[in-house]
């Protein structure tokens, strides 16, 4: 049902756009020259939503039209790169909600002075994984620190990781490969402490994988979140373990390693955001931040069909 629902979505956006041009041609033959500012505002419009289709056509993988998990764990610069994290985490909350997509925060560990230590967001929507999967790397933020009494300039790191949302078909899991333990929710402290121990933490014994879940009030919530996560995480190993070999096969493997930076965000002594996969880059710093990554996003896109 979901399939025939976005088929139907896709030919009616077609039609429309078939239906548009239409009238603007025959808008175009009448020859009045008043309509001419009219004309040239709906050809922009046309012409720009027919660049989003073509880009619709490159998520052609198998779960690029899908949901998407999306994490964020503060890297190497203390505060600074707690602070970092939650700037990230409002800047895709941002850009989700632009794009029309639902967010649920599934499990969050904030900062020990300010920002997160790590978050798991749940993006639904079509197309969300394909549109969010080139975000995926290491994002490197050069600034004054606020958290810095002499006002010095601070480089802080944060490492952002995108998984499709799996159908429970798509990974087979044995009961007796997973290690189930619960706690009590950390939080905020009076009457909204946590007295039962709700929150999950599933290990993978095989694998070493772990996925937890806190933000519910729920175990049984709690539990069904993590398992969505920790099969995401399961699918992204086995779809690794895929491309090695195929790599080997052909002759070129090369080690794939964490920690390659794909964007920069400078906010002194220039204010510059550079992705360094596409050197596309915007001097608009606060709009990224507010998350305006459309170009971000499809100059990576067309970049891996070139």
């Amino acid at each position: 049902m979901k399939r025939s629902a976005a088929l139907r979505d896709d030919i009616e956006t077609w039609r429309k756009l078939e239906s548009r041009i239409s009238d603007a041609l025959e808008l175009a033959g009448l020859g009045d020259e008043s309509l001419s500012e009219e004309l040239g505002s709906e050809s922009t419009a046309l012409e720009r939503e027919l660049e989003q289709r073509e880009l619709r056509t490159m998520l052609s993988g198998d779960y690029d039209a899908g949901d998407a998990l999306l994490s964020i764990n503060a890297g190497a610069g203390g505060t600074d790169s707690q602070d970092w994290a939650a700037m990230l985490q409002r800047m895709y909350l941002r850009w989700a909600e632009e794009s029309g997509y639902k967010t649920e925060i599934l499990d969050q560990t904030p900062g020990e002075e300010a920002g997160i230590k790590s978050v798991t967001i749940a993006i639904g929507g079509q197309y969300a994984y394909g549109y969010l999967r080139p975000e995926k790397g290491v994002h490197r933020l050069v600034r004054l620190s606020p958290f810095d009494s002499a006002n010095r300039r601070h480089t802080s790191f944060a490492q952002v990781e995108v998984l499709p949302q799996v159908e429970d078909a798509d990974v087979q899991l044995n009961p007796n490969d997973l290690k189930i333990e619960t706690f009590r929710s950390g939080g905020a402290g009076g009457q909204n402490v946590q007295k039962n121990d709700t929150a999950v933490r599933i290990t993978h014994l095989p694998t070493g994988l772990v996925a937890s879940c806190q933000n519910e009030r729920s175990q049984t919530q709690n539990r069904e979140n993590a398992m969505r996560v920790l099969k995401a995480r399961l699918l992204e190993v086995q779809q690794a373990e895929k491309e090695k070999e195929l790599a080997q096969l052909r002759g070129d493997y090369q080690k794939a390693e964490w920690g390659s930076q794909i964007r920069s965000y400078v906010l002194h002594p220039y204010q510059m955001v550079k992705d360094h996969r596409t050197d596309h880059e915007s001097g608009n710093t606060q709009a990224v931040l507010d998350g305006d990554l459309d170009e971000f996003i499809e100059a990576y896109l067309r970049s891996q069909i070139k």
